[in-house]
């Protein structure tokens, strides 16, 4: 996760109130600031099977549970409100809407969500699939 500037709270000499890191990220010095660190942070949460961490049984998503399930409306809901907890976890994030839908070998779930500090909405998708870590699309 990211942390924001410590200090008198303005932001650093970059603008950017969050700074983080990343090996997956498309720049050469594998730096983000501000909504792409709470991207990745998102990513970063919904990689993790629910249980998995040590110590914190209640983080992560239960998706992966639910890949070979048959994609019933009940289960749609639970997903939809393990993914809304999910992303309301972070403060910096507003979700607006969040659609579940079954896609080929996995499903997909598409999110309208505002980064709060800039006021920034933007559409993410994530898809999670039997042969691949999960991916934003």
């Amino acid at each position: 996760m990211a942390y924001g500037d410590s200090g008198s709270g303005s932001a650093s000499s970059t603008g950017s109130t969050f700074r983080g890191f990343s090996s997956r990220a498309d720049k050469k010095n594998f730096k983000l600031y501000d909504f792409e660190v709470a991207k990745q942070d998102l990513i970063n949460r919904l990689s993790v099977r629910k249980g998995e961490r040590v110590e914190n049984p209640n983080f992560g998503t239960i998706i992966y549970d639910a890949l070979f399930e048959p994609f019933t409306d009940r289960l749609k809901e639970a997903i939809i409100e393990d993914v809304t907890a999910n992303l309301n976890a972070d403060p910096r994030i507003s979700t607006q809407e969040i659609l579940v839908t079954e896609a080929d070998k996995g499903i997909a779930i598409q999110a309208t969500i505002t980064y709060v500090p800039l006021n920034i909405t933007e559409k993410l998708q994530f898809n999670f699939d039997e042969n691949s870590l999960l991916r934003l699309s």
